[in-house]
């Protein structure tokens, strides 16, 4: 999931084709319903985002009772209006009477605790849990941020590959090569083993022939291929990123039966050299994993090229190629720069993310982390 931030952004409106009293807000690459009239070009006005939870009053006030998702009717979720695919709220709630939007856009203000709005966080299975144990030498993964949120994320031009982003639940592998690698605690040899919810926190799963992570990572001999790249480049520590699929994970299954042997799709390596965190390029930690001769599974290339954003845009719709059969819907890509390197529009690295409309508007989908 992406990180959630309420802010304040610039419009641009365009005419809804099919209700002559809406009409369609972007942000960024977005666009959302909103009442004819109610805005124009070059205004600003809140942006609320998908997965955001938003409390009663802020709801009574914007006339959307009963209206939102979930069982609490507080969730935003992106839906079709009049055959127009709407995503996130703009509005200009009452509690920021007085602010200049403006202003607040270019200083990139944060609204959410102001406003109440709360990231939504479904709740985990108790078969993709269990115990956990503190690791401050766990190399965490980071959320990447939608591209039709940040569209400048990337320069026109920059050479980038795009993988496609396969529905299930992010599995962490970090291998300690050497004892105490960022504390005082780790052991050489190690392998901690985290979900994405409990690596933001620094805490690992406690090995467990029932744990689905763990079962995942010895399946597919994730542990022995961080230990050969961790020999291969020398590495105090490597953290090898995958998704974990199949029925029993997400709604999407990919062919797949998690109760069985979970299916895994790696999609990034890191490598921590004389206690610097290095990530690896697209092509690079790729190639890493190919090096080991292992055969570990990894998410599929659908693009390497110049970035072209309508070229990608149109790429993250269609159907999966994960399965080999086309049997679901594309969940989306991710982008990153052949290139490895900070990003200045998103704070981090230089990767986003598109997701297709059918993945959003589907129903009876899950989103565990």
């Amino acid at each position: 999931m992406s990180t959630l931030r309420v802010t304040a952004e610039p419009l641009t409106i365009h005419v809804h084709p099919n209700a002559d009293a809406l009409e369609l807000a972007q942000v960024g690459l977005y666009r959302a319903v909103v009442a004819k009239g109610a805005f124009r070009s070059g205004d600003h006005a809140i942006y609320i985002p998908e997965q955001s939870v938003l409390p009663t009053e802020l709801i009574e006030e914007l006339g959307l009772t009963g209206r939102l998702a979930g069982s609490g009717k507080d969730r935003v979720k992106a839906v079709r209006l009049r055959g127009e695919l709407s995503q996130g709220i703009v509005c200009r709630p009452k509690a920021l009477d007085g602010v200049d939007l403006a202003a607040a856009h270019v200083a990139g203000e944060d609204f959410a605790e102001l406003l109440g709005v709360v990231k939504w966080m479904p709740p985990v299975p108790v078969s993709m849990s269990g115990d956990v144990v503190s690791a401050a030498d766990l190399l965490p993964w980071t959320d990447i941020e939608n591209i039709a949120r940040y569209p400048g994320i990337f320069e026109p031009g920059e050479p980038v590959s795009a993988t496609e982003k396969v529905h299930g639940t992010c599995c962490m592998l970090t291998y300690l090569a050497e004892a105490g690698g960022a504390s005082e605690h780790g052991k050489a040899g190690e392998f901690l083993v985290s979900s994405k919810g409990f690596g933001s926190k620094y805490l690992a799963l406690v090995e467990s022939d029932k744990n689905l992570y763990w079962r995942t990572v010895r399946a597919h001999r994730v542990p022995e291929a961080a230990a050969k790249i961790a020999e291969a480049y020398g590495a105090r520590r490597v953290g090898i990123y995958g998704e974990v699929y199949g029925k029993g994970v997400q709604d999407l299954a990919y062919g797949a039966n998690a109760q069985d042997t979970p299916g895994f799709a790696a999609f990034d390596v890191c490598v921590d050299i004389d206690g610097v965190v290095r990530w690896l390029g697209a092509p690079e930690w790729s190639q890493a994993l190919k090096d080991t001769g292992l055969e570990i599974p990894q998410v599929p290339t659908l693009y390497e090229g110049p970035y072209d954003e309508a070229l990608l845009l149109a790429l993250a719709s269609g159907k999966e190629t994960v399965s080999g059969t086309g049997a679901h819907i594309r969940e989306g890509i991710v982008v990153r720069s052949q290139r490895e390197h900070a990003n200045a529009v998103v704070g981090s690295r230089t990767i986003g993310k598109i997701v297709s409309a059918e993945y959003v508007t589907r129903s009876g989908g899950t989103e565990y982390e």
